[in-house]
């Protein structure tokens, strides 16, 4: 009998792990005389990229879109970017990421970015909403030339406030990487484990906040920082920034996701010089 019952354990772990979403997109982008360009495409399980028509001519814009209509337990996804010399990219996604809730095993994505010399990142993915008892481990690294340019935006909201949703339990292990000319100059790991709802309540977490986002720039500075906190009046939640190094960080924090995207647009305008993706106005 106990022979069976691990035989029949054995079948429902491979049926499960059969029926899981494995994506994954990789692409370079190079720099000629009409423009950036793609020079290579690899597509593979439910991820796939679109190019559409750019508003700068001299800028590439790619969606990543994921057919599966979103994550669960056991998903794996995988996004790899290179951009070669003088170079500009600017990547956002078809819609928000819904990441659902796992029934053990973790959802996994890893992106993976390389910037050349003087070659420009726009990475501005909408929102990744989470379900409650989601299970998710991301990691995001990125290596730049000593004289690339980045610009970094990630949205995480924890539930849908809007149809009375909250993420009460779950995990969320999020891990930052950038490195400048091959020296790590931003790193980064989060980890919200059990009872998430209770820990984004404190006062030096989220102050009872549902939604939370970062923007990472570099090469940035004071002025920077100065056009953020000349906006602190019009923010629907709170907002913070600072520079070291080269680096400028902003921080978001908002009871909800409309909120949130709200000031993420005004952040991400103030910051960039040229207009967001088109999809970002939807």
């Amino acid at each position: 009998m106990s022979g069976l019952m691990v035989g029949s354990a054995r079948l429902r772990n491979e049926i499960f792990a059969g029926n899981r979403a494995v994506g994954r997109v990789a692409f370079t982008v190079a720099a000629g005389p009409g423009g950036s360009r793609r020079t290579r495409v690899h597509e593979a399980g439910s991820l796939r990229v679109r190019f559409p028509n750019g508003i700068n001519r001299d800028t590439l814009d790619a969606v990543i879109v994921n057919t599966a209509g979103g994550m669960a337990g056991g998903d794996r996804y995988g996004i790899d970017i290179s951009i070669g010399a003088h170079a500009r990219l600017t990547v956002t996604t078809a819609a928000a990421e819904k990441v659902y809730r796992s029934l053990g095993p973790d959802t996994e994505i890893g992106v993976k970015l390389d910037v050349g010399p003087g070659g420009t990142l726009a990475w501005l993915p909408q929102e990744t909403i989470l379900f409650d008892q989601v299970r998710l481990r991301r990691s995001i690294d990125v290596d730049l030339a000593g004289d690339a340019r980045l610009l970094l935006a990630e949205a995480i909201v924890f539930g849908r406030s809007a149809m009375g949703e909250s993420v009460v339990q779950g995990c969320l292990f999020d891990r930052w990487r950038v490195r400048v000319g091959g020296k790590l100059a931003f790193a980064e790991t989060l980890r919200l484990d059990g009872e998430i709802e209770q820990r984004l309540a404190k006062r030096a977490i989220a102050n009872g906040g549902a939604a939370v986002a970062s923007i990472i720039k570099c090469p940035g500075g004071d002025d920077d920082v100065a056009a953020i906190r000349a906006m602190q009046d019009s923010f629907a939640g709170e907002v913070g920034v600072s520079a070291w190094n080269g680096l400028v960080v902003t921080r978001l924090v908002a009871h909800e996701g409309a909120a949130l995207r709200r000031d993420l647009v005004a952040a991400l305008t103030a910051l960039r010089a040229g207009p967001l993706p088109r999809l970002w106005a939807s």
